[in-house]
């Protein structure tokens, strides 16, 4: 990772369209065997282009958080390939799957997951940290502060989560998953926590990483939203349902 690349808040040239960031073939992830087995996603084929915003859309047990950790390298798969920036993710090991997934992958959770004895600043900070980057001390606080100012939250640097709404708390969790400017972000249930404004809130931002040449691919149950994705993909019983493609927004 080019570390001068963390100061950067201009936004980046749009990716070539159709260009695959991910491309996944019969993916399957099971747990158990035999009658106590249980199935998160089989046999799914899909691909997601550079710089597009996908919804995965589908009813609570459908895959579509399984798929979403599968892709983002937080969990393998038990047979299928997986292809993320190039690289087949699939066959790589625990700890590889980490340090791949420190420099290419943002992440973004329904409860936030922000360390609570850190202040907005650290806990974007930490993210830098956990890429490999070997940033020093004065890079990673000035590129924290520069993804809060993106978020809207320049002045909450030095505020512990405690002190900030729900919406502002996903707010620096969306600073922390941009922060590395990875290639791909993926936000499970981003606004599942929030009211409808600060829902729309963090959508916007969001959208605006998609415009901005990160592939974004975002896990909801809210079907307005996941009308204004590029590309919505339908889960159920594990499968792929269907995919609609909107195109360009």
């Amino acid at each position: 990772m080019d570390t001068t690349a963390l100061l950067s808040t201009a936004p980046t040239a749009p990716p070539a369209a159709g260009t695959a960031l991910i491309e996944a073939h019969d993916l399957t992830r099971i747990w158990g065997k035999g009658d106590a087995a249980q199935i998160g996603v089989s046999g799914v084929d899909l691909r997601i282009d550079r710089g597009e915003l996908v919804a995965v859309i589908g009813p609570s047990g459908s895959g579509k958080s399984t798929l979403g950790a599968l892709i983002a390298g937080i969990d393998r798969p038990t047979s299928g390939s997986l292809v993320v920036d190039g690289t087949r993710i699939d066959r790589m090991k625990v700890d590889q799957l980490a340090g791949w997934r420190g420099q290419h992958v943002g992440i973004v959770f329904q409860d936030f997951h922000l360390l609570p004895t850190l202040t907005a600043a650290e806990n974007v900070e930490l993210a830098i940290e956990l890429s490999g980057s070997g940033a020093g001390r004065r890079l990673r606080r000035s590129a924290a502060r520069a993804a809060l100012d993106r978020v809207g939250l320049g002045g909450y640097a030095r505020k512990l989560p405690a002190q900030m709404s729900g919406g502002e708390q996903q707010r620096v969790g969306i600073a922390r998953a941009m922060v590395t400017q990875p290639s791909l972000v993926v936000a499970d249930e981003p606004t599942g926590a929030l009211d409808q404004a600060n829902g729309h809130a963090v959508f916007e931002i969001l959208t605006g990483l998609a415009q901005t040449g990160s592939t974004v691919v975002f896990i909801t149950h809210d079907l307005a939203l996941a009308d204004a994705a590029d590309r919505t993909v339908s889960m159920i019983d594990g499968g792929v349902a269907s995919v609609t493609v909107r195109g360009g927004r």
